[in-house]
């Protein structure tokens, strides 16, 4: 197998390492305590490409291959993962799908506007009773002359708030369960769509995630993704996608943390000597840096598979039940190994173990994830 990274993938490693360094890293802290969003970060991201990496450049996008998306969302992940996820969302869960099945028309009106970064996207499938079981929608959306009517409550929304267009999945016919549900494009400022409340979380603190109420909202048949019953077959899809950029994200925090761990065993001394040369440490450095690399070729992996037109189902899954498990194991090492300072905040591990949590949750918990592997290996 060949591992060589190009020269335009080395690019874009660099170039999302200098971001994070010089635009993410200064005022982390701050945004985490006080729970605020990266908006300029993130619009900054958006001029420099990063919203919109993998969309054809006629549609403002960057015109990128999953690996140099992954490359970037691993440099973001390491110092800032609440602007990474944004970062995620925007690519593969909203600019993918729209890509793939939108019309030219929703193209151009939406599309553009999402893989240039002048607006953020939304992914709105999760309700209070339809997490795991993305089945059991409650939203409907009834079908009137030339309209439809949404209703319902969407809840764990990333970018809730500064998002301006929604994609939203709703019934469209109850009878026919999973094979009723749909998918529309709504935009912030419709009337009847209120974006609801903010979560205080563990962990992505800077994420704005938040519930959404829609009552009585008309969505113009227009703005109808695809066939009536299509919006479950395009979320399992879209999440296989999804599921790529979260691992990588988990990888990020991983390595961001392994990286600070390493440097300060190095500058920490105990009983005469830097704590690195100390077995018991160099032993929980060298199983870190094992799992990071494996999570790695993961990760690469699915995106290569992904880049080849392949199936990357099953890989995808892999990528990230492996990538979130180490980001929890080598997050919680990292404080360990910073000891005492380690669980304040001025050393970011504490952080990035509360940021970690999350990624073996959203976009598929790691319970489903190994139902579809298992799915795949017993088939």
């Amino acid at each position: 197998m060949y591992f060589q990274l190009s020269e335009e993938q080395l690019a874009v490693r660099d170039a999302a390492r200098e971001f994070a360094k010089l635009e993410l890293l200064p005022g982390v802290v701050e945004r985490d305590t006080n729970a605020v969003f990266p908006k300029e970060q993130v619009k900054k991201m958006g001029e420099l490409g990063f919203l919109g990496m993998m969309v054809d450049p006629k549609y403002s996008g960057g015109g990128m291959d999953t690996i140099s998306y992954v490359l970037a969302m691993e440099e973001l992940s390491k110092i800032d993962a609440s602007a990474s996820v944004a970062m995620s969302v925007n690519n593969s869960l909203v600019c993918w799908g729209l890509e793939k099945y939108g019309t030219e028309e929703q193209k151009q009106k939406y599309l553009t506007r999402l893989a240039s970064g002048e607006v953020l996207g939304a992914f709105c499938l999760s309700e209070p009773e339809a997490g795991s079981d993305a089945t059991s929608q409650r939203t409907v959306a009834e079908k009137k002359e030339d309209h439809y009517l949404l209703n319902g409550v969407k809840n764990w929304i990333t970018n809730g708030s500064s998002a301006s267009i929604y994609l939203v999945f709703a019934q469209t016919d109850s009878q026919k369960a999973h094979k009723g549900i749909s998918v529309f494009i709504v935009e912030k400022g419709w009337e009847g769509f209120v974006v609801g409340k903010k979560e205080d979380k563990l962990g992505i603190r800077g994420s704005d995630t938040h519930s959404l109420i829609f009552t009585d909202v008309k969505v113009p048949f227009e703005n109808r993704i695809g066939e009536e019953g299509f919006g479950f077959s395009y979320a399992m899809e879209t999440l296989n996608g999804g599921r790529i950029g979260i691992a990588a994200q988990a990888l990020g925090i991983a390595a961001g943390a392994y990286e600070l761990a390493l440097a300060y065993s190095k500058e920490r001394k105990t009983f005469g000597k830097p704590i690195s040369q100390h077995q018991s440490i160099q032993f929980k450095l060298a199983d870190m840096a094992t799992q990071i690399e494996a999570a790695r070729l993961l990760v690469h992996k699915a995106a290569w598979l992904k880049d080849e037109g392949k199936d990357y189902t099953q890989a995808s899954a892999m990528a990230k039940v492996f990538a979130s498990e180490t980001a929890m194991n080598v997050t919680i090492e990292a404080v360990q190994i910073h000891g005492g300072y380690g669980y304040v905040k001025e050393y970011h591990v504490e952080r990035l173990m509360r940021d970690a949590k999350i990624t073996q949750i959203y976009e598929g918990t790691s319970e489903i994830q190994r139902i579809v592997i298992s799915r795949g290996i017993l088939r």
